[in-house]
């Protein structure tokens, strides 16, 4: 037993005029195809929803209770399409954001700042993760938008368009001699202390090979995965470090210098991930293009 709209907006019609000519006119429809309409209804309930004679039209008693479900259910139906107008248009919905933290930190602020005053009601999901595990959650399509570097063994379903550069810089304690300097050769690495990021890190892809190409891999004793720990690390004296400049977002920089590497200058390319194949909302759009448009600083 399944009514369908028409059938239920036509009988509402005739419960409010209790006429099917005035009832035809409203829609406008001819009163053969609305009286058709309400035998469909009829038949498919079972039941008289109307009595008919030469004084006009009544309700049945399975008439009178029809209507108030007909209403409720035409309401949820024309609420239910607001809101499916209200995503497909872009200003409702949720997008799932996956970026390296240093990234997050350094971006995704001012661009949630600057989307939400003509986006309220969309809502960000931000995860703050390994480049691995955002290339990964794009491949599967567990995150829309992904704000990564593209990994050695990137999948073939995963786009990826560049969206920033970023340099890496050393990073000392603020009294070190080293925070005299404007700049500095990676050689220094090998006669100090070194604090290295940890080996699923995307930033020991740039560090490990600029190192290894330089033939002085620095002793790695101290090897933390989070960031912020290498930073704190580094201001406490424990070692320097080798990090990119966004990342300095996540540490406390008040006990730190951070001083420009070359020979060579090392950078890596941000890019946007997405999946090959996949539409994204009119939110999740208007989002990238908010994004692209967005200074880090």
């Amino acid at each position: 037993m399944t009514l369908t709209i028409s059938e239920l907006e036509a009988v509402l019609l005739v419960a409010e005029t209790l006429n099917f000519r005035m009832a035809a006119e409203r829609v406008p429809i001819s009163q053969p195809a609305l009286s058709r309409r309400v035998q469909a209804a009829e038949q498919k309930l079972g039941a008289r929803l109307f009595d008919r004679d030469k004084h006009g039209v009544a309700l049945t008693s399975a008439g009178a209770e029809l209507v108030p479900i007909a209403m409720r259910m035409l309401s949820e139906f024309r609420d239910s399409l607001s809101d499916l107008s209200e995503f497909i248009a872009g200003r409702r919905g949720s997008i799932n954001v996956w970026a390296l933290p240093s990234v997050a930190s350094a971006l995704l602020p001012a661009a949630t700042r600057t989307f939400q005053k003509s986006h309220p009601q969309v809502r960000l999901n931000i995860h703050a993760v390994s480049a691995r595990q955002i290339t990964q959650a794009v491949s599967e399509g567990n995150a829309d938008i992904g704000i990564s570097i593209e990994v050695p063994d990137q999948p073939a379903s995963v786009q990826f368009t560049p969206l920033l550069k970023e340099n890496f810089v050393l990073i000392c304690p603020v009294g070190d001699p080293l925070a005299q300097r404007k700049r500095v050769d990676w050689s220094v690495f090998a006669d100090r202390p070194y604090v290295a990021s940890g080996p699923a890190s995307s930033i020991r892809q740039v560090t490990d090979q600029i190192l290894a190409a330089s033939g002085r891999l620095p002793e790695m004793n101290y090897v933390s995965d989070n960031i912020s720990v290498v930073g704190a690390m580094v201001a406490a004296g424990v070692g320097i470090a080798a990090v990119p400049q966004l990342a300095l977002r996540l540490m406390d920089t008040t006990r730190l210098c951070s001083v420009a590497l070359h020979s060579p200058t090392a950078s890596r390319n941000i890019g946007i991930l997405l999946k090959n194949q996949r539409s994204l909302s009119a939110a999740a759009l208007r989002f990238l293009d908010t994004l692209r448009q967005t200074d880090p600083g």
